[in-house]
């Protein structure tokens, strides 16, 4: 065991034993400039990105970089900070504030385990997760609109320009705004409680611009699905887009197996979200045959395309062979599904001519 490693004689040590390569990730992602060392600034930022009652101050900062900067560089070099992370004076010069920021960047796990809780290290408020808050103003502001307007905000003057309308296929931007006319309030409000609470998690870790890519792809790959299995049926809704926010979380778990925390049971908990509502739509329309027109191949949809471009797009922490083998798969199958789609809602004519009036 190198001096990096070496256990302190406690009896409930701060932070558990770790490899190199675990404690090198830490290092590496606070060592902002690159340079191989952490500066008394960089630690001090290390300190205080984190949500403390009150900031540290700069004494405290300062007792830290003197008890592990050894050799007095004015720096800590890699193995200075891993023995930094083991010492138990850390906790008489931190007090309860150590404990919650070596809690919160290093979970306690089993020795052997060097990669699992990575992926946790990625969640960051900076920059901040806002896409999903925007497009979420956004469908309120046009659902209060039309609501102002008419009676039923589905035929309101936004509602009648945005709704998916299969007599409409060749105004093409509806397969996309759909997303942002809603039935009623409790549609809304289900809508927008479901992509917030997953879309902002997956923005603090993937970054905005990949989820705003996964949530639209979603969007378009419900009407599309549903123009070609159902052509009768008018699309409202964000549902799409939700789906592939669900299934994106399923990729990302896939991908970062071996990264995350608790894989198996938040796999589960997705898979066993998505399948109990596709379900109970399908069961609703088919077996007990109520009126409930649900667009449920849009649900459909979203989520397969949700789970290839989430794998296509989303950050991989850990690239394997077998990881890049179902990259390809998943970027070459998603675009095949969708320009089939594309063309057979311009050429397939006699289909929807025979279905959709």
């Amino acid at each position: 065991m190198t001096s990096g490693q070496r256990e302190t004689n406690v009896s409930i040590p701060l932070t558990p034993t770790r490899s190199d390569l675990y404690w090198r990730r830490i290092f590496t992602k606070y060592d902002k400039d690159n340079d191989g060392r952490i500066s008394y600034v960089e630690l001090k930022n290390i300190i205080e990105s984190r949500e403390y009652d009150h900031d540290l101050p700069d004494n405290v900062v300062e007792k830290i970089m003197a008890l592990a900067d050894r050799d007095n560089s004015g720096y800590l070099e890699f193995t200075e900070f891993v023995e930094m992370m083991h010492n138990p004076a850390l906790k008489a010069v931190f007090g309860h504030f150590v404990a919650r920021y070596v809690h919160s960047i290093v979970p306690h796990r089993s020795p052997v385990d060097t990669t699992d809780g990575t992926y946790e290290e990625e969640y960051s408020c900076w920059p901040p997760a806002v896409s999903m808050i925007i497009i979420s103003l956004v469908e309120i502001v046009l659902f209060c609109y039309d609501a102002a307007h008419s009676t039923s905000t589905a035929s309101g003057p936004i509602g009648k320009l945005f709704l998916y309308n299969p007599r409409k296929r060749h105004e093409a931007w509806r397969f996309l705004t759909y997303m942002l006319v809603h039935v009623n309030v409790v549609h809304l409000l289900v809508n927008l409680l479901v992509q917030l609470f997953l879309g902002v998690p997956l923005e603090m870790v993937h970054r905005w611009w990949r989820v705003v890519l996964v949530y639209l792809a979603g969007v378009a790959a419900g009407s599309l699905a549903t123009s070609l299995a159902d052509p009768k049926v008018y699309l409202a809704g964000a549902s799409g887009g939700v789906y592939a926010l669900i299934t994106a979380h399923i990729a990302t778990i896939i991908m970062n197996w071996a990264e995350m925390e608790f894989a198996i049971i938040q796999l589960l908990v997705f898979v066993l979200l998505a399948g109990v509502d596709v379900g109970t739509a399908v069961y609703d329309r088919y077996w007990k045959h109520t009126q409930q027109n649900i667009g449920y191949v849009a649900h459909l949809g979203g989520a397969v395309a949700g789970l290839l471009v989430g794998i296509g797009v989303l950050r991989n922490l850990e690239k394997r062979k077998w990881e890049k083998r179902l990259w390809w798969a998943a970027v070459l199958l998603y675009f095949s599904l969708m320009i089939a789609g594309i063309l057979a809602n311009i050429f397939w004519e006699s289909h929807f001519l025979s279905e959709a009036y």
